[in-house]
């Protein structure tokens, strides 16, 4: 008969809890064994219970051997978890100390050019100072054809409107002028016009 499925989760009854304490702890430490033969692996394995009795297991020499071995392999990754915030630390710092230098250049570039400065300047500064200049350019450039793109449109579609406002009037006009022009109704035959005393002839 199939055995139903376990819901893990803490056995209330503490006599349940100490029984499938022992077998679980047994069947570990005999899974831990049969890994060790099987595929020649060293294991450390503690266990403590819920009373905080120890039970260890150590399948190639001591669990103190086991120890040592895990403390020395782990100590590389450990000192290197603790001095990475420290290398980041110094990157951040570094990279302050560089804007800092770069943002006094560029001050003391534009003291230099509208004369306020004192002395002259070193080559590396000036090259600092024209690296920026250029990007300065450029961006005031993109700026520039921006809004000049943005004013051209801005008159193409003022044009746009404009004419056709244009041909609105100008088919308004048309429409106007053909409705109140005439052509004058011209003829040979005479009508005579009967007054009240006779006939008036035209």
């Amino acid at each position: 008969m199939a055995r139903g499925k376990v819901q893990l989760k803490r056995i209330e009854n503490p006599v349940h809890r100490q029984v499938t304490f022992c077998k679980r702890r047994a069947g570990l430490l005999k899974k831990a064994k049969e890994l060790s033969v099987l595929c020649d692996a060293e294991i450390g394995l503690v266990i403590f219970s819920a009373h905080g009795k120890l039970y260890e297991l150590a399948t190639k020499g001591t669990m103190q051997g086991v120890i040592e071995r895990y403390l020395k392999f782990t100590h590389g990754t450990q000192s290197e978890a603790v001095t990475e915030p420290y290398h980041l630390l110094m990157d951040a710092k570094e990279e302050t100390n560089v804007l800092k230098q770069e943002i006094d250049t560029l001050q003391k570039g534009m003291r230099y050019l509208f004369g306020g400065g004192l002395g002259t300047m070193a080559m590396d500064e000036l090259q600092v100072l024209e690296k920026n200049l250029e990007i300065w350019m450029y961006h005031v450039r993109s700026m520039k054809m921006n809004i000049m793109s943005q004013e051209i449109q801005a008159l193409r579609d003022k044009e746009g409107t404009l004419k056709a406002a244009n041909t609105y009037l100008h088919d308004l006009v048309l429409e106007n002028t053909s409705v109140t022009s005439f052509v004058p109704f011209a003829t040979d035959i005479s009508y005579p016009l009967f007054l009240q005393d006779g006939i008036f002839q035209l």
